[in-house]
């Protein structure tokens, strides 16, 4: 398993400046158009802090880009991708566990395996869904997917399309862990 975790902060890190100083951007450029503090910044890209999903949604989003591709490593030569060399990132907030499945440049399409604990949530704001579309589908246990003030109740094998940008909130309300698949297209 590739486990981006083990080495996430100073991958993570690097990634976030690279982006940064490929822009010709400054720190606090970045935390206005992020919404993320300058200090939260500095500290994630010398690897002094674990960024939680929400803000690296955020920081992805200042991009234009989608949090998959903060985590895209050099693309293999070949089309067959092992479970072992997917990336794997766990959010240290809620530790939800995130697998990137499928992501590749050329291809809009991108798959997201996630573990959420038993009791957790996880928020992404409206911004961070307005360059995709996305569909949840739950593999097992059960999630309850806040898209805005709607609410989403799923069992093992439902599925929902996200409608216009909102802030979501995947929240997992029971004892067990729940897995689902979000399929992610790029526009």
């Amino acid at each position: 398993m590739s486990i981006i975790e083990d080495n996430a902060d100073e991958a993570l890190g690097r990634r976030v400046r690279a982006e940064r100083e490929g822009r010709g951007w400054s720190l606090a450029e970045l935390a206005g158009r992020a919404g993320v503090s300058k200090a939260m910044l500095s500290k994630i890209e010398r690897a002094e802090a674990s960024p939680t999903a929400a803000t690296l949604s955020r920081i992805a989003t200042a991009y234009g880009l989608t949090m998959a591709a903060l985590f895209e490593v050099a693309s293999a030569t070949s089309r067959l991708q092992r479970a072992k060399d997917q990336p794997v990132w766990r959010d240290p907030k809620a530790a939800y566990l995130r697998r990137q499945v499928f992501l590749h440049p050329a291809n809009p399409l991108e798959l997201v395996e996630v573990e959420l604990p038993a009791r957790q949530e996880a928020g992404f704001p409206a911004s961070a869904y307005h360059l995709v579309r996305q569909v949840v589908w739950v593999i097992s246990g059960r999630l309850t997917l806040m898209e805005g003030v709607e609410r989403h109740e799923l069992a093992a094998g439902d599925r929902v399309e996200l409608g216009p940008p909102s802030d979501i909130v995947f929240r997992n309300e029971t004892t067990q862990p729940c897995r689902y698949l979000v399929a992610i297209v790029r526009r």
